[in-house]
């Protein structure tokens, strides 16, 4: 392998979104730095599932009818 081509990986501290702190191996940043999060998997709804779901309005067919359905070739 070449030498001096890969990123240098190191130990971090990471800081979750209510003030727990664990310390992980990264190419971010230097030797020592702590990373605040903004967003983590403890409450983040895409993770969590909680009640920020997406609501259904109609098939996706329909939908793409809806948008995009008088492009293209025209029925005589």
């Amino acid at each position: 392998m070449k030498a001096d081509i890969h990123p240098n990986y190191h130990t971090i501290k990471v800081v979750m979104t209510d003030g727990t702190e664990f310390l992980t191996r990264s190419t971010w940043g230097n030797e020592g730095d702590t990373m605040n999060l903004d967003i983590d998997p403890k409450t983040h709804p895409a993770w969590t599932g909680g009640s920020a779901q997406l609501t259904d309005r109609g098939g996706r067919l329909s939908r793409f009818n809806s948008r995009f359905g008088n492009i293209g070739a025209r029925k005589k």
